[in-house]
């Protein structure tokens, strides 16, 4: 494969409760960090509301500028689970119960003795001529339509749901790191990491502040596709930290610098 090959993503969270703060999202770090390790490029994230237009605006938007788009929630037994019917919408496709998951379902509920209920069986709509994405743990099922993947929002069901999901996408070139400990703030080396994130394109410098016993100090981390370029980047961080000890012991001792 390719050392250049980027394959993106976006994730779309769905509902009400994400953004009234009652329920805390755990989904979205879950998805992050197994894409990355895919080498799947999460780009952007957004959070609506249950509400048919936002998630149909969203996901247009979504699944025209990158290769995947996953969401989370809305496709449960209530009357604010929406999101089957809004996926279809975007898609301009009716929103029909699947053969195959009424089936499913209803087995299910028969094993045990509970009634496949109308509410249980809105668990089964999907657009019509979508894949399946099987879930081991409650066995409603999740869905595809074209680059989307929807999914459940209970992150047991989310989790299980993209295990099943993962081996079915085309994966990039894995991004790689290298963190530097670095002793001096954010305010000391702003301008020279600036110089040296230019100087290297083809890497993403990221830098982290941190505050411990009184003293600032920064993680750098150095991220790329080709080890060369992170190494490259990495000896010019380590060399600005070199010359920012070398001025400031000047500075806090004149008489070094005879």
């Amino acid at each position: 494969m390719s050392h250049d090959t980027v394959v993106t993503a976006a994730m779309l969270a769905i509902g009400d409760e994400l953004l009234s703060g009652r329920t805390k999202d755990k989904n979205i770090g879950h998805l992050a960090e197994l894409l990355t390790l895919s080498g799947i490029d999460l780009k952007e994230v957004r959070i609506v509301a249950d509400d048919e237009e936002a998630i149909v605006e969203a996901l247009n938007a979504l699944r025209a500028r990158y290769d995947y788009v996953f969401t989370s929630g809305g496709i449960g037994p209530t009357h604010d689970d929406i999101t089957a019917d809004a996926i279809a919408k975007a898609f301009g496709l009716p929103c029909d119960h699947d053969e195959t998951a009424m089936t499913l379902l209803a087995e299910m509920y028969r094993r045990r003795e509970m009634e496949f209920t109308e509410a249980r069986q809105r668990m089964a709509r999907m657009p019509r001529g979508a894949a399946h994405i099987a879930n081991p743990v409650s066995t409603a099922p999740g869905f595809i339509i074209g680059n989307v993947y929807v999914m459940a929002g209970v992150p047991q069901v989310f989790q299980a749901m993209i295990d099943n999901v993962l081996p079915m996408l085309r994966t990039g070139t894995p991004v790689l790191s290298l963190a530097i400990a670095c002793p001096y703030g954010e305010g000391d080396i702003g301008t020279p990491l600036a110089a040296i994130q230019k100087a290297h394109p083809d890497t993403s410098i990221g830098s982290y502040p941190r505050y411990i016993d009184q003293k600032f100090s920064t993680e750098i981390v150095v991220r790329g596709r080709a080890q060369a370029a992170i190494d490259a980047a990495g000896a010019e961080v380590h060399a600005m930290i070199g010359a920012i000890r070398r001025k400031k012991e000047v500075v806090e001792n004149p008489s070094a610098e005879a």
